[in-house]
């Protein structure tokens, strides 16, 4: 039996069970001697960081459980037809999954963005918009804008990252891109177009979260976020900036808009709607469908409407939208159903799942983690520093200058302080087995220690 197959046969077996189970459990509903306890751990250990299982309890406690499909999850408030899409967003989906012969061929709707206004149409119900307000609502409407996604940004970083890249087709796995993301480590045999797809991705993020006080949505800053998704992946006079050319859309008879100066008329009034829509909600999901409908871009269209749309998310400290769990041809057609039918239903379908599971996770991250925001944040320039303190043997008075001297020029006034204590925390603890990825070697750290003394 394959590694895949058997993959398979064992998510299958989990996903029968009602409640969640052991290991010994499990295993005990399983080919016998097919399976080897560790592997099965090390497959739930990868399925639980992808959001495809969930995990409770603690060593002989430890239960797993399938995570729940919609309909599941949704408490049968509306039937579905497999798991994934309401029985309005399965006929879209049917309809673009047929052969393209037997689809009509479309351009870009003027009519659609022009009938939308602000506060008076409503792509999601009341219901729907209260629904994710009680999932996604986590501060007081008295703390400074991001201050949600600063207190989780480690795992946003991680998550956003990861299911973007995944449903553009990078094959990094959630722990390698955590490695890339947070130690700088690459993948050896990965294409170099996929390590920086989530480089990218980690500036783009960084961007919406450090200016979450001042953003919106607005032209420049879809444009700016383009850009930075963009950057090396698209020849530089395209990064940011809207086509001057023709595009088409794969499996699809979809043909955007040709014309650079239209684009350009069409993309400003897609910001400038946006920007007038109140619920934050609401604004997501206009920016995750129009901006990917537009096609303004020579490519990495789908990747700015994602950052798009949580623009509003992370400004209300509300959980912000990781596309987990969505499969990559679920969204493909999602969006097909967008591009041919300007239905919007088949996304919904997918937002509203993947963000209750969202919610649910962040919720553990808060509470668990424990991690020090500022260490995440700057914790590369905190490696700089040390490496430089070792290298060039500083000590006593001219090592807390330089400590000073750099966390007064790279480090925000507000998080200095703690900033610098963790510095100095690093180099008391420092030792043979703390200085991976500091880019010193054994030999310069005894000759530093035996300096300081």
């Amino acid at each position: 039996m394959g590694t895949h197959h058997k993959q398979t046969v064992l998510f299958a077996v989990l996903q029968q069970q009602h409640q969640p189970v052991s290991l010994i459990e499990l295993i005990a509903q399983l080919p016998e001697g097919e399976y080897a306890e560790r592997t099965i751990r090390r497959w739930m250990t990868e399925w639980v960081k992808e959001g495809k299982v969930t995990k409770s309890g603690q060593g002989r406690s430890t239960r797993y459980q399938a995570v729940p499909t919609q309909s599941e999850s949704a408490g049968g408030q509306e039937a579905t037809t497999d798991g994934r899409f309401s029985e309005a967003g399965s006929r879209a989906i049917a309809y673009v999954r047929k052969p393209l012969f037997q689809r009509s061929p479309v351009t870009y709707n003027l009519q659609w963005l022009d009938s939308y206004q602000p506060n008076q149409t409503q792509y999601l119900s009341d219901q729907s918009t209260e629904q994710l307000t009680q999932w996604g609502q986590r501060t007081s409407h008295h703390e400074a804008a991001g201050t949600y996604a600063r207190k989780i940004y480690n795992r946003l970083l991680i998550d956003l990252t990861y299911n973007s890249s995944r449903l553009e087709g990078n094959t990094y796995s959630l722990i390698d891109t955590e490695r890339l993301l947070i130690e700088g480590t690459s993948v050896e045999g990965k294409l170099d177009e996929e390590r920086v797809m989530i480089l990218n991705h980690k500036e783009a993020i960084r961007h919406l979260v450090d200016n979450a006080h001042r953003i919106e949505a607005s032209y420049n800053q879809i444009c700016t976020l383009h850009y930075l998704l963009a950057d090396g992946l698209v020849a530089p006079q395209y990064a940011g900036k809207v086509r001057d050319h023709g595009v088409r859309i794969g499996a699809s008879t979809y043909t955007p808009l040709e014309d650079s100066a239209r684009l350009d008329k069409q993309l400003h009034a897609i910001a400038e709607k946006a920007s007038q829509i109140i619920n934050p909600f609401e604004q997501s999901i206009f920016l995750l469908a129009h901006v990917g409908y537009l096609q303004a871009f020579t490519d990495v269209n789908k990747r700015t409407s994602r950052l798009s749309a949580n623009i509003a998310l992370i400004k209300h400290n509300l959980v912000p939208l990781s596309f987990n769990i969505i499969e990559k041809d679920d969204y493909a057609s999602a969006m097909i159903a967008i591009y041919e039918l300007n239905d919007l239903q088949p996304l919904i379908d997918l937002y509203t799942i993947s963000y209750r599971y969202s919610c649910q996770q962040y919720d553990v991250t808060a509470e668990s983690l424990g991690f020090d925001e500022i260490r995440v944040r700057y914790r590369q320039q905190r490696r700089d520093i040390i490496r430089v303190i070792i290298t060039d043997e500083l000590i006593n008075d001219a090592l807390e200058r330089y400590i000073n001297t750099r966390a007064t020029a790279m480090i925000p006034v507000e998080s200095q302080a703690d900033f610098i204590e963790d510095v100095w925390e690093d180099l008391n603890e420092i030792s043979p087995t703390r200085i991976a990825g500091l880019g010193i070697t054994q030999k310069q750290l005894q000759k530093w220690l035996k300096l300081r003394g």
